[in-house]
């Protein structure tokens, strides 16, 4: 398939419609629990050629010849059929590329992104202040979409962003810190909300101790701290009100009387190795903007995110990371509070002279315009991030990184397993109708023939296609495991018939284990006693099924990103009737962040230049 931008209006549709084809006439795998592999005879649902044909394959064969898309040199050793070469063949032409530009597809799953080859655990593009509390993987990921929402907002002119579950503030942190935006993060999880805050402080404490130790001047406080607001982002509620909660939740702001921080001497023993090998310990944390924007002192990009020539890009047009005069002179912005220290300004607000944390939001007005974005948006949250960017005004632009399909909302399961309940006080009787479900989003894939996506079908969109991949070649133990556990579902359902797939907690080693002790430990945590005796032919003959089971999993797999793609072209369709083009773009590292792909779009470009996918 071509990157998204490239199909036509015509185009999308008709591949929605095609992908709806293909998922509804496979249903019966990708809607397979496989841990029912035994209890419900899956394997028998399969054509007999094919089963002939997959039942000898070995766990490096079934990445080879099934699941990866950019092979190109597969070897055979028997002519398979039609029927099978087609099935693959198809889930692969209908799925949207995953690689990232730049990256060659058979790096993918077997090297760490290049910023980690030097230390596993800390990105090299990123300044230690931004990795302090950040695992590698958001590591990762913040550093790619902070550029890539910081070129929206110079394409839109904003200087606002409204990071919609922010959670501990890592994005929020260094698009305002790192990038001088003026940033509001929304979090449901208040205990988060106050861990952003505590984050933001102990970074402003880290700069003012670099400052002491250079004797700097003062740092300037112009502009706001990032503004963290503890609310749950209703599905159902306007743009308006969104607004409303937007600017008028109570912000939460840098915690200025959190404890002194560790001395000098700890907190130079606290850095990487890394760090004080490039003097992040000796020299002032950030001497431009482009030290962590991968970007040498000249301008000329540094890391991944480089064209051919070097140059620092985005996909609608070359931006200039002008560097500034001092990091320091911006990265230092404290927040005024009711305390003495003058009025407090909403980011996203006119000027006010009250000292109250309040905005005049009254149907928007008073709103200055933002970008919104949403790093891993879970569930509704995504869809209804959209719905406000297209619905709104002020929002000028939006980067929207889904996941957990599963708990989005349809109408067949208004009610998924995992939702997040609203708050008591969101829950009147007058709301219980919904109107607008998660998917599908757009009136032509409502309109389509076999558009449902069940629950397992978009569970199973989560997976990690890369990884997986990754421990056929390996042969790694954990395979065993989707085994291990449908052979006790068939010893549960022969005990207790009526309990069906209950949740096993994960075991720890599980996959070291004889069968016999993973029974031992995982029975009680179902209801039955850890001693039920076990007819050991028969669950024998199951075991030595291993094989079986993993091609089996290898093919509900491999339908895995089709779905995951219809959902997110719906979405486009969605904002392409709504007037919108947008974008979808493989940004992260697939092996390393599997929901890597971020839908971005914007309103009235200043440029005339059409988007083109050269995002990395």
């Amino acid at each position: 398939m071509m990157c998204s931008p490239t199909l036509s209006a015509e185009q999308q549709r008709e591949l929605a419609r095609n992908l709806t084809y293909f998922l509804s006439t496979y249903k019966h795998i990708s809607d397979s629990f496989i841990i029912e592999f035994f209890s419900e005879d899956l394997w028998a649902t399969l054509p007999t050629r094919w089963q002939q044909i997959l039942c000898d394959l070995s766990p490096p064969q079934i990445a080879d010849l099934l699941l990866d898309r950019l092979n190109v040199n597969r070897s055979y050793s028997c002519v398979w059929p039609l029927s099978l070469l087609a099935f693959r063949a198809t889930a692969h032409a209908l799925t949207f590329p995953r690689t990232p530009q730049g990256k060659r597809g058979h790096e993918v799953g077997m090297l760490k992104p290049e910023e980690f080859l030097e230390n596993k655990s800390q990105s090299s593009l990123l300044g230690h202040i931004f990795r302090k509390h950040v695992k590698p993987k958001k590591q990762h990921e913040i550093r790619s979409l902070g550029t890539l929402v910081k070129q929206l907002c110079d394409l839109t002119d904003c200087s606002s962003v409204v990071d919609v579950g922010s959670g501990q503030g890592h994005l929020t942190r260094l698009l305002s810190f790192g990038l001088g935006l003026s940033v509001t993060g929304i979090e449901a999880d208040p205990t988060l909300v106050s861990m952003a805050s505590k984050y933001d402080g102990q970074l402003l404490w880290t700069l003012e101790k670099e400052r002491q130790r250079k004797n700097g001047p003062p740092l300037s406080r112009s502009g706001p701290s990032p503004c963290h607001v503890a609310g749950w982002v209703n599905p159902k509620a306007s743009w308006e009100d969104f607004i409303k909660q937007v600017g008028n939740g109570k912000c939460v702001c840098v915690d200025q009387t959190a404890p002194a921080g560790p001395s000098k001497k700890r907190q130079r023993e606290s850095m990487s190795e890394a760090d004080q090998k490039h003097g992040h310990g000796d020299l002032p944390v950030l001497t431009s903007e482009s030290e962590f924007l991968g970007c040498s002192d000249n301008g000329q990009a540094a890391s991944p995110l480089k064209n051919n020539d070097n140059t620092c890009t985005n996909s609608f047009t070359s931006v200039k990371h002008e560097p500034r005069s001092s990091s320091l002179s911006f990265a230092k912005r404290l927040c005024k509070t009711e305390a003495g220290q003058g009025p407090y300004v909403h980011p996203l607000c006119q000027e006010s002279s009250s000292t109250e944390v309040v905005c005049p939001v009254e149907e928007g007005q008073g709103c200055t315009d933002f970008v919104l974005t949403g790093l891993h948006a879970c569930g509704d949250l995504s869809a209804t991030l959209l719905r406000h960017f297209a619905s709104c005004p002020h929002v000028r632009g939006i980067t929207s990184v889904a996941c957990c399909y599963m708990k989005i909302t349809t109408s067949e399961n208004p009610n998924p397993p995992g939702l997040i309940a609203p708050p008591l006080s969101l829950l009147p009787t007058s709301e219980a109708s919904h109107s607008e479900f998660g998917y599908p989003m757009s009136s032509w894939v409502q309109g389509l023939p076999g558009h449902q996506l069940s629950y397992k079908a978009r569970e199973g969109a989560c997976h990690a296609i890369e990884d997986y991949m990754h421990r056929l070649r390996e042969e790694s133990g954990l395979l065993r495991m989707h085994c291990y556990r449908a052979t006790l579902e068939t010893v549960i359902r022969e005990a207790k018939p009526e309990l069906r797939r209950p949740g096993v907690q994960a075991i720890k080693k599980a996959h070291l284990l004889p069968f016999t002790e993973y029974a031992r430990l995982g029975l009680p945590r179902v209801g039955l006693p850890p001693d039920l005796p076990l007819d050991t032919c028969r669950v024998g003959a199951m075991l030595r099924q291993e094989g079986r089971v993993v091609v089996y999993f290898s093919l509900a797999l491999l339908l895995a990103p089709v779905v995951e793609t219809l959902v997110l072209l719906d979405r486009m369709l969605y904002l392409q009737e709504k007037g919108i083009k947008s974008q979808l773009v493989p940004l992260f590292d697939p092996a390393f962040s599997p929901r890597n792909l971020v839908l971005m779009a914007l309103k009235q470009p200043t440029r005339d230049k059409e988007t083109e996918c050269t995002l990395p």
